[in-house]
């Protein structure tokens, strides 16, 4: 007896595929998280020659407040997360709070197809509950004391800080791109604004190392932008 499973529960099954028991991703078959209808999908390569420039009237995009807080940095099955939530952030004018922010190895955003070595999404959450993922790109270079700071609590040393300058992982340059996507990993959820920030951030080679010794390759392959608009904010 054959019985027809409507989309919806098509999806969440393709979601529960994806994930091992243990909460792990299975980034070598990608093609069984999505179904066919999932046209704004994350992440994408980013052709800067085809972006738009945003409006002279649009509010000032990204600005961070209480970035110094507390957080715990943990193995979350599939990538390096760290949990805070005192930073907030205006966004276009709407305010958003940080809930969390994890690494994926190498980036999954590329820049003219440029990947770097990690890339930090620092997911936002607004009380609406519509969701605005900033992503930062990382790349080898002077040592980062903030990236030291969660890869210290990840490993619980001793003396492990127990907050984060959230603003030192972050660059001075705000320029962005800006889309509109979806989350990178099941349940792949759409209608999540994306603010990627093109100027890298430095670590150190040992300390972009220790990331890649947790997770490598947990990054998904970049998705067809299919006509959706691409603004650049030069900050």
């Amino acid at each position: 007896m054959r019985i027809a499973l409507p989309l919806a529960a098509l999806g969440l099954a393709a979601a529960f595929a994806a994930h091992a028991g243990d909460g792990r991703i299975d980034y070598d078959h990608q093609a069984q998280w999505q179904s066919a209808h999932d046209m704004a999908q994350s992440p994408i390569d980013i052709v800067t020659h085809d972006t738009v420039a945003a409006r002279d009237d649009e509010p000032q995009a990204l600005v961070f407040t209480h970035t110094h807080a507390p957080m715990e940095a943990v193995d979350n099955g599939h990538a390096v997360e760290v949990e805070t939530h005192a930073t907030d952030a205006t966004i276009r004018g709407r305010h958003f709070a940080l809930t969390q922010f994890h690494f994926h190895a190498e980036s999954e955003h590329t820049i003219d197809g440029r990947h770097y070595p990690l890339e930090g999404h620092y997911v936002f959450k607004a009380q609406d509950g519509r969701l605005a993922v900033v992503g930062v790109m990382y790349q080898v270079g002077k040592a980062n004391p903030q990236a030291q700071a969660v890869l210290d609590s990840l490993a619980h040393k001793e003396n492990a800080p127990h907050e984060v300058d959230i603003d030192a992982l972050l660059p001075a340059q705000r320029g962005y791109y800006h889309y509109l996507g979806s989350l990178t990993t099941p349940p792949l959820t759409e209608n999540v604004e994306w603010y990627v920030l093109p100027a890298p951030v430095t670590m150190s080679k040992k300390q972009i190392e220790a990331f890649l010794a947790h997770y490598r390759h947990n990054n998904r392959n970049v998705q067809p932008l299919n006509g959706r608009p691409l603004v650049h904010d030069e900050g």
